[in-house]
């Protein structure tokens, strides 16, 4: 205690007992074991938290020179097979590069995915707007996921749906739109995304369903190729159903909506 609480005291001594316990009750409080306990769980949550944001970053930051060997989805579906009948983990999956994939496929993905993926970064808020006012009317809420969001889920995340899922989805669309360019991006969707239970991405699903190379494809497969990216466990591009051709169909039309191929300029 230094002069002047000294001479504080002795002008108030019952003013400097009172501040002398509560420092001491203080101090005693910060030693208490469930005190500790909490702070030590909030520097462990702190350090998770830090730890998975460098991680993100650095696993986006890569992805955007290297091309992705496999994806979460694909990871996925190899263990199930695996775990169910122990049979050697097989998918199709054949990546082609940016250069390789045609106009005709980058046209069709975004006139039937994400009509406005050259203008958003990441998240299509007047989509938004619209399935909240129709699930507010009394509709089904439906999704209004971008490419952005579902190359981030194909490539990282799980498909199960849930509010861990969509959050962590949205941070790494966030990163894949600072970090990557639109091109890349849509370059990664393409070739991640899951087309039938066991093929991935448009060269292997070309090959596989229309015996040609993605580069050879014109407008009518590539929509029919990308009006099956919705479920692709449902819709068969060998024996396509009449709602899938529907949906092939209303693609070609908004694809002339857009503009044809001269849409692809504003990438």
């Amino acid at each position: 205690m230094d002069s002047l609480d000294q001479a504080a005291e002795a002008r108030d001594p019952v003013r400097a007992g009172w501040m002398t316990t509560r420092m001491r009750a203080a101090g005693g409080w910060s030693r208490h074991p469930l005190v500790s306990g909490v702070r030590w769980l909030l520097r462990l949550l702190l350090g998770l938290t830090l730890f998975s944001v460098l991680l993100s970053v650095l696993l986006v930051g890569v992805f955007r020179w290297v091309d992705p060997p496999a994806s979460a989805f694909m990871l996925r579906h190899a263990f199930n097979v695996w775990r169910l009948d122990q049979s050697p983990p097989y998918y199709r999956y054949d990546w082609v590069p940016w250069e390789r994939i045609p106009p005709t496929v980058r046209l069709a993905a975004i006139a039937g995915e994400d009509q406005r993926f050259p203008h958003h970064l990441g998240f299509d808020l007047v989509e938004i707007r619209h399935a909240w006012s129709d699930y507010r009317r009394g509709g089904r809420l439906r999704g209004a996921s971008t490419i952005t969001q579902q190359a981030a889920k194909n490539l990282f995340l799980w498909p199960e749906s849930g509010w861990l899922r969509k959050g962590i989805e949205a941070w790494l669309a966030l990163l894949m739109e600072v970090l990557w360019s639109k091109e890349r991006i849509l370059e990664v969707y393409l070739n991640v995304a899951q087309f039938s239970p066991s093929t991935y991405g448009v060269e292997a699903t070309s090959q596989r369903y229309f015996g040609c190379p993605a580069s050879a494809l014109g407008l009518e497969e590539a929509a029919l190729l990308i009006g099956a990216l919705p479920a692709p466990g449902m819709y068969r591009l060998d024996h396509p159903s009449e709602r899938l051709q529907q949906r092939a169909d209303w693609i070609l039309d908004q694809s002339q909506r857009l503009g044809g191929m001269r849409y692809l300029k504003q990438l």
